[in-house]
């Protein structure tokens, strides 16, 4: 990485203090929500707790957790992804956040429910049915079972029930995954949601599904418990997918969400250089941070020479400069930078920043994703 950038500047622009309702952190950076399969049975053990907990004593302000199944018997699609119900899988989040907070840190949990993209690998309940807003997979193809109302209630009141888990637990906050082709996105994208009825049509509708989570978490915690909403176009195998195709129709999907009960809108794109609309340099979150007027999270590629998709093709990552992020925040087209590989490879990534000694980064490589450093 350059060393070109005065470390008074990196420290005045990523170590700025920022607040959303209850959430007071100590600077800009924030652990992506990275799925790491390590919780058998679903229940996060010491191991995980650690694993956080090396982040929070890198001085990183916020972590997102994985993402974590709600109760829902059609939510998962592999037994080793933890799950946020259940008194056994609580208890080990519990561990997991009073872990964090002794390292001085923050954490909020990623609420999940993987709907049409649930694969025929090792799900959590294996009969349980693969279900979406019109049973259509995001290969196009009709392979699981249009939602009912009652399904939908059923979803709705699963994550309103994690959240108020989360609280309970002492969480910091909570993340609704709302991004990637998963079940809230699959009814935000045209190609995947069909519907006639009042969740499937136009934008609008299609965002009445997302909207209605949003809501019940909002009723199911503290008015100053922050709600993040993620969100991307892109989707896992279909990264050209668009939910919105001018800023005036993501302004109505924010503009939703926001009166929902969203605090805040992480954006996740592969890069986060890469402006989002014709005619402007903003990103997906910068959009959404003029937009709605909410803050805004950024991700995709932060200190990485490649995508992440690239690793798995056996493209070694390298560390990069920083200089265009530094330059983006200065400039406050987003509020708060969530960096995922660079912290895999070195959870002390953030530290090594702040205090010049960037030439002792640890570079990631794709054995991280075997191991829960």
């Amino acid at each position: 990485m350059s060393t070109t950038h005065p470390l008074d500047r990196v420290r005045d622009i990523l170590v700025r203090p920022f607040s959303v309702g209850g959430l007071n952190l100590p600077n800009r950076v924030v652990m992506a929500p990275m799925t790491r399969e390590f919780s058998p049975g679903g229940v996060p053990g010491d191991d995980v707790a650690r694993y956080y907990a090396r982040r929070a004593a890198g001085g990183v302000g916020l972590l997102v957790t994985e993402g974590t199944y709600i109760d829902h018997a059609s939510a998962g699609n592999s037994a080793r992804v933890p799950h946020f119900y259940g008194d056994e899988a609580l208890a080990g989040w519990s561990a997991v956040a009073e872990a964090v907070h002794r390292e001085g840190g923050r954490i909020m949990p990623q609420l999940w429910h993987v709907g049409m993209d649930r694969t025929a690998g090792n799900p959590p309940v294996p009969d349980a049915p693969r279900i979406g807003p019109s049973g259509i997979a995001p290969d196009g193809s009709h392979s699981g079972r249009e939602m009912t109302q009652a399904d939908i209630d059923n979803v709705v009141a699963a994550y309103a029930s994690a959240a108020a888990s989360a609280e309970a637990l002492g969480f910091d906050g909570v993340e609704i995954h709302g991004g990637h082709g998963y079940l809230v996105d699959q009814f935000l994208w045209s190609r995947t949601n069909r519907r006639t009825d009042r969740y499937g049509g136009d934008v609008a509708r299609r965002t009445r599904f997302a909207a209605e989570i949003v809501a019940a978490c909002r009723a199911a915690v503290s008015d100053d418990f922050p709600i993040s909403f993620r969100l991307s176009q892109w989707k896992v195998d279909h990264y050209g997918a668009r939910i919105a195709e001018t800023p005036q129709e993501l302004e109505t999907v924010l503009g939703l969400l926001a009166e929902a009960g969203a605090d805040i809108f992480h954006c996740s794109t592969r890069r986060f250089h890469v402006p989002e609309f014709e005619g402007s340099d903003l990103n997906l979150a910068g959009w959404a941070k003029k937009l709605s007027g909410k803050p805004a999270v950024s991700v995709g590629s932060v200190g990485m020479s490649n995508e992440f998709l690239d690793v798995f093709q056996g493209e070694q990552a390298a560390v990069t400069d920083i200089g265009n992020l530094l330059d983006r925040m200065e400039r406050d087209e987003f509020d708060l930078i969530a960096v995922g590989r660079a912290l895999l490879g070195d959870p002390e990534w953030l530290a090594k920043i702040l205090s010049g000694r960037t030439g002792e980064l640890t570079p990631f490589h794709v054995s991280r994703i075997g191991t829960l450093h």
